[in-house]
């Protein structure tokens, strides 16, 4: 979800779902230590509260450092990556490569929760390349669960990371639910959820008969509507937006805040792309955004333009 799930977004996910619980983009650490300014791989609002912070890295010390900087900042949660396939990551031993290296990240986990109370949590496949699903799984989450981390967020495909490209990575592996669930079934006192190609709140609700926890991104991101009903499907709380216009117009004053900070409009509206998917004026919408907002001095005005462009719904369900 590098580059999709940025404070922009997550800001534009609150006005959808006050309870779920956000993620920012991975961030790796030699981008919060050495990259200036540091608000630039950091910062957010106060809105986005639960709030994560995923790292990306493998050096105990540094990852120490960063969720000790990340705690210091207000974050609610520090998460390990070890489930990005990406090829940029793999070359400083980031991400999915990390499975092959279960001492390593128990050792990262325990340096980090020696220095922080938040929670230290770790996102990873169900193997990688030629790893066994069930042998190789167990070892893993066996070995970094006795480091400390009593929370695995577990995608459930493998990650191929000789011969496929990462966008291959999220399609041709298929997908094993049992196999996390039996994972579960097997540590009922670590707190399992499940990520992988969750498109619907009744997909997740059958899940969750099973895991703790659901995650879902590329979905929540192409069709941000879905998560209208989070709140109260799995917290029997209404959520905070009647139709997806007070969704749209409850982020204007944040759009606008942004703006005076010197933000481009397309950097903040290409969040909103999806949300009237399957609208009537919905690919109006889209394009009007999509041929104004990147122009010099695009501003609210834009935005109010392509939201008239759709026929607004007094209440609707998601």
């Amino acid at each position: 979800m590098m580059d999709w799930t940025t404070r922009d977004y997550r800001a534009f996910a609150r006005t959808l779902t006050r309870r779920a619980l956000l993620y920012t983009e991975m961030v790796t650490t030699g981008a919060i230590l050495h990259g200036s300014p540091r608000e630039r791989f950091l910062g957010y609002d106060e809105v986005e509260h639960p709030l994560a912070l995923q790292l990306g890295g493998s050096d105990p010390g540094e990852l120490a450092e960063c969720a000790a900087i990340a705690e210091a900042w207000g974050y609610d949660e520090v998460n390990l990556n070890v489930g990005c396939p990406s090829d940029r990551v793999q070359n400083n031993l980031i991400g999915a490569c990390l499975m092959g290296h279960p001492e390593k990240v128990a050792a990262a986990v325990h340096a980090m929760r020696e220095v922080v109370s938040i929670p230290v949590t770790v996102k990873c496949r169900i193997g990688i390349d030629d790893q066994d699903e069930d042998a190789d799984l167990e070892r893993f989450i066996g070995l970094v669960a006795d480091a400390g981390c009593e929370t695995f967020i577990v995608h459930a495909r493998k990650a191929w990371l000789q011969g496929l490209s990462p966008k291959e990575n999220r399609d041709i592996p298929p997908l094993n639910y049992p196999r996390v669930h039996r994972l579960k079934a097997s540590r009922p006192e670590l707190h399992i959820g499940i990520n992988g190609g969750l498109k619907t709140l009744d997909a997740c609700r059958e899940q969750l008969a099973q895991v703790d926890s659901v995650m879902v991104g590329r979905e929540a991101y192409q069709n941000p509507w879905l998560l209208a009903s989070v709140d109260s499907a799995f917290y029997d709380e209404p959520g905070p937006a009647e139709s997806r216009h007070a969704a749209a117009r409850a982020l204007r004053p944040y759009i606008a805040q942004r703006l005076d900070e010197g933000a481009k409009l397309n950097h903040l509206t290409r969040h909103l792309l999806g949300l009237f998917q399957g609208q009537p004026g919905g690919r109006r919408f889209r394009r009007h955004l999509s041929e104004h907002a990147h122009r010099d001095g695009a501003g609210l005005a834009v935005f109010d333009d392509a939201l008239g462009l759709v026929a607004e719904r007094a209440a609707e369900p998601a």
